[in-house]
């Protein structure tokens, strides 16, 4: 059993008969009342994203888990399969159980998160950042450059990113996973 203070991001919790990661969490120390903690959890079987308040020093029962690497190699629809880097077996997900499935490259390595009870796997992390290459994008025009203006692109993957007026079709895009925005161009 964990406490109001272990919540972290990552943190995979059982709450309401279903397992839950944290995403976000806020410890609030009001001036008046006792202290209390704001989360976002997502649901690691259906998706379902839960924002909750505990209570400080409320008992969570906290899930164990363990991380491997695994290379993501293709999807068929509703299933994305995944290889074990260590041992080369393979587990399917359902795209619930992934965070941006549309910023995924074959052949990408990711972290999976699995249950050590069962041995299921919950969730699976990106990578901070990826690097993709525009396929798709409208030409920018010259002089409009002076305010931070931006127009969609998309990206190898299927995904659509606002990018600035500057990036072509055929450069390739350094994109933060977590929000799906464009960070910066990268020269090869």
């Amino acid at each position: 059993m964990a406490t109001t203070s272990d919540i972290r991001n990552g943190l995979c919790i059982k709450y309401n008969n279903d397992i839950y990661k944290i995403t976000e969490f806020l410890h609030v120390k009001p001036g008046k009342g006792p202290a209390f903690v704001r989360t976002k959890m997502k649901s690691v079987t259906n998706g379902k994203v839960l924002d909750n308040t505990f209570s400080a020093g409320h008992k969570i029962e906290d899930v164990r888990v363990e991380t491997h690497k695994f290379q993501f190699l293709y999807h068929d629809g509703e299933f994305y399969h995944f290889m074990n880097e260590e041992d080369y077996t393979q587990i399917r997900l359902l795209e619930a159980a992934l965070d941006r499935p549309d910023l995924m490259k074959e052949g990408q390595i990711v972290t999976v998160i699995i249950n050590t009870e069962d041995n299921m796997p919950l969730s699976v992390e990106m990578p901070a950042s990826v690097v993709l290459e525009v396929t798709h994008t409208e030409p920018g025009v010259k002089g409009n450059t002076a305010t931070n203006a931006s127009k969609p692109a998309t990206v190898e993957t299927g995904a659509e990113v606002s990018v600035p007026l500057f990036i072509n079709e055929g450069d390739k895009i350094k994109i933060e996973t977590e929000k799906g925005t464009y960070k910066e161009r990268v020269k090869e």
